[in-house]
């Protein structure tokens, strides 16, 4: 049985990413409370897997979670490309008229603004989880309340979903990755199988210095699919540049690193792993 750390209670997204990519497979999942959490409990048991989300199409990376990536130490093994689809749900005995606040996920809250900007009289409220909103208002009986969270999520908690598929945009997904212990990684995902790399590293502050490495990726056919720089605390105007490239020759893609390694500073692999599915 594998443990899977992930942020948010059980009918989050995370959940369901976490099920779908280790489908078929008997899981125990370790719900935390945030991302630092996750991290926190993978240092103190080296056997545990993070499921952690990193981009959603339409809000955007999740800037934070790069840092406690690159920070933590830990190996990306997989990703997983879930779309999010959210219901609207109650108590029961709750509806359309009775409803005065509706809590979510601010980024939740967010990719519902159409749907919710029908509604102006439901004040909404941000919260920690899109799951732990339906739970609360069960659990605490919130009449009045509204959560907006999957589907499963609300079925799991016996609220009632007034409707479905809320989100403004139906093209939504949040892509997840797998980490684990760098010695645990290569049990998790074989390098053979390995298309697509995530990387770190900064660079120079001189004229030309991204595209020189740019330019080396596009001669060894290295398809960069993602590039996000974060400011380094502390040194103005300096830059890390994450990295997601892909590749179909293993050897070609090492030569590529190598070639790139002098003209960059503090260059990390964050994992070598496969390109992840997309599901519905």
């Amino acid at each position: 049985m594998k443990r899977i750390a992930i942020q948010g209670l059980t009918g989050s997204f995370h959940d369901i990413a976490a099920h779908l990519y280790f489908e078929n497979e008997q899981i125990q999942l370790v719900c935390c409370a945030t991302f630092e959490e996750v991290f926190s409990q993978m240092r103190q048991d080296p056997t545990l897997i993070g499921m952690v989300a990193i981009e959603n199409t339409i809000a955007g990376s999740l800037l934070h979670n790069y840092e406690l990536l690159r920070d933590s130490g830990c190996s990306v093994v997989g990703e997983h490309k879930l779309h999010i689809s959210h219901c609207i749900c109650c108590l029961p005995d709750d509806d359309w008229a009775s409803i005065e606040e509706v809590h979510s996920h601010p980024v939740a809250l967010m990719q519902c603004r159409q749907f919710l900007s029908q509604h102006p009289r439901m004040k909404n409220v941000e919260a920690e989880d899109t799951a732990g909103s339906a739970k609360m208002i069960a659990e605490e009986g919130r009449k009045g309340w509204a959560a907006i969270c999957h589907a499963d999520a609300a079925r799991q908690y016996g609220l009632r979903v007034l409707e479905d598929h809320i989100e403004d945009n139906k093209h939504n997904f949040t892509r997840f990755l797998v980490v684990s212990n760098p010695n645990k990684a290569d049990m998790l995902r074989p390098l053979t199988e390995a298309n697509k790399s995530s990387i770190v590293f900064s660079l120079p502050h001189e004229e030309g210095s991204l595209s020189h490495v740019l330019a080396i990726l596009s001669f060894y056919k290295i398809n960069l699919t993602k590039i996000q720089s974060l400011p380094i605390i502390g040194r103005e105007w300096e830059y890390l540049f994450y990295v997601d490239v892909m590749y179909d020759d293993l050897t070609r893609y090492r030569q590529s690193i190598d070639a790139i390694i002098p003209l960059t500073k503090d260059l990390k692999i964050l994992g070598e792993y496969k390109d992840g599915k997309q599901t519905n």
